[in-house]
């Protein structure tokens, strides 16, 4: 009976311990999220690829590596659907992580792929750690749409 009894204790111990590290890395990502999302407007990309993303609305950064397979296999195809459904309000912005360190520490990029949502003016709206699927990244771009939107009336 009491090697039971300490058997259940034990358990519930690893169990609580398994949960305050989960807890904790959660709010670890969450603060670095609003870190990224108070990152000043980023300026600097008015011409990405001879390409002129100031006429854009809405410009994705999309972290990656070579050596992502999540990035180019799954990311990289909802990316394409979001800018395919959203024609030029959109563009997206493929950044190397490893090539550009200063970006990576502007947004506190943890891990590839991250997608970081920026408006017009060049000011963060959403970050995510990880893959994003269409439907999020669409939800994403039409709140972004919506304050332009609510902003031009």
């Amino acid at each position: 009976m009491t090697q039971l009894l300490i058997r259940v204790g034990l358990l519930i111990l690893v169990s609580l311990l398994l949960y305050l590290f989960a807890w904790l890395g959660r709010l670890f990502v969450e603060k670095q999220r609003k870190r990224a999302l108070a990152a000043p407007a980023i300026h600097g990309l008015a011409s990405i690829k001879g390409e002129d993303v100031s006429l854009h609305f809405i410009r994705i950064l999309a972290f990656s590596s070579v050596d992502c397979k999540q990035c180019h296999q799954l990311q990289a195809p909802a990316l394409q659907r979001v800018q395919q459904i959203h024609g030029e309000k959109v563009t997206v912005v493929e950044v190397d992580a490893v090539h550009s360190p200063e970006l990576v520490q502007r947004y506190h990029v943890l891990t590839v792929p991250t997608t970081v949502v920026l408006d017009a003016s060049g000011q963060a709206q959403a970050v995510n750690y990880g893959f994003a699927n269409t439907q999020r990244l669409l939800d994403q771009v039409d709140v972004v749409l919506a304050k332009r939107s609510q902003t031009a009336t």
